[in-house]
């Protein structure tokens, strides 16, 4: 069976990794992002990766910075058949890509040319889009650029989230490349270039971009909660003078004449808030700063008490 690096850090990868080792695939090595520090007590933990590295034995490389490192020279001796990532988290210098005998190629959680860049899952749910998928790209220098090989599509329901989304992409792209590993390695492909007219960025989420304004309508606050959702998390700067992070909205079939921000109705388990354009929201999970998430009903009947139909709980930043 051929020989492959795989290199990637998230549990996006994790059943990929997993899935290239059943299937019998001569890992040689497993390339990851260095430990990180977590919680109160800045315990140091693994990648899930890395976890399934180090279960099986294989030799894990972590260098904070790959290109020029004693690390890539290391890999690049290994001359692997193959070099597999899929949301690794550092470009891959050129060298080491052109080391791979056969090729290097990349597992990317989106439909490409759509959503190039480190958060095409979020984008796609938070632009409102109705499907999204796997494309597996031969890797170049350019971002997310490569010749497509393979591309697998699935539906976003109104009730998934990046989390959810993550979890079954990550299935789907492990069933891809298991499928398509065989014709790459045996030359039986018809690679594809992307159209670059057709190009879509998805950067990073910026801290400023987890913040939600009045200007967005009922259904722009849902796809916006459960794009940065299970984190990094949507807020309003001031809910009721407070910062307070949504967890949960269901935008509803109803309009209302007042202004953006305002309670349109409230109860023991209920409160529906005024969006952009008369677009109505109920919201149904919040964490006002300071304290721990809650579901609406035990807000409206403790931190929300007093609440009024037409008070203005939401307010831009100034």
């Amino acid at each position: 069976m051929k020989s492959i690096i795989f290199m990637g850090t998230p549990q996006f990868a994790a059943p990929i990794l997993e899935s290239l080792i059943e299937t019998g695939y001569n890992v040689l090595a497993v390339v990851t992002q260095p430990d990180k520090r977590v919680g109160r007590k800045k315990e140091l933990h693994q990648s899930p990766v890395k976890k399934i590295a180090v279960a099986h034995g294989i030799k894990v490389y972590q260098p904070f910075k790959l290109s020029g490192s004693d690390e890539m020279q290391e890999l690049m001796d290994l001359k692997p058949d193959l070099i597999v990532t899929a949301a690794y988290g550092q470009f891959l210098p050129t060298k080491l890509i052109e080391s791979a005998k056969i090729a290097a190629i990349n597992v990317h959680g989106s439909l490409l040319p759509k959503y190039r860049g480190g958060a095409p899952i979020q984008y796609s749910i938070m632009n409102g889009d109705d499907k999204t998928g796997v494309t597996i790209i031969y890797m170049v220098k350019k971002m997310d650029a490569g010749a497509m090989l393979a591309q697998a599509e699935m539906p976003i329901l109104s009730s998934d989230d990046a989390g959810s989304i993550f979890e079954k992409m990550s299935y789907l792209g492990r069933d891809l490349l298991i499928e398509t590993l065989p014709k790459i390695i045996s030359g039986d492909i018809q690679p594809v270039e992307q159209d670059e007219n057709q190009v879509v960025f998805s950067p990073n989420i910026e801290p400023e971009e987890e913040i939600l304004h009045l200007d967005l309508e009922a259904k722009e606050i849902d796809w916006k909660v459960r794009a940065l959702r299970p984190a990094p998390g949507a807020y309003f700067t001031n809910f009721k003078n407070k910062r307070t992070k949504i967890w949960d909205v269901t935008p509803l079939d109803e309009i209302t004449t007042l202004e953006a921000g305002c309670v349109v109705e409230v109860g023991k388990h209920l409160l529906k808030v005024a969006a952009a354009n008369g677009t109505v929201y109920s919201i149904n999970e919040i964490q006002p700063a300071g304290k721990q998430r809650m579901d609406i009903t035990s807000y409206v009947n403790g931190t929300g008490q007093g609440l009024k139909v037409g008070q203005k709980v939401v307010e831009d930043e100034q």
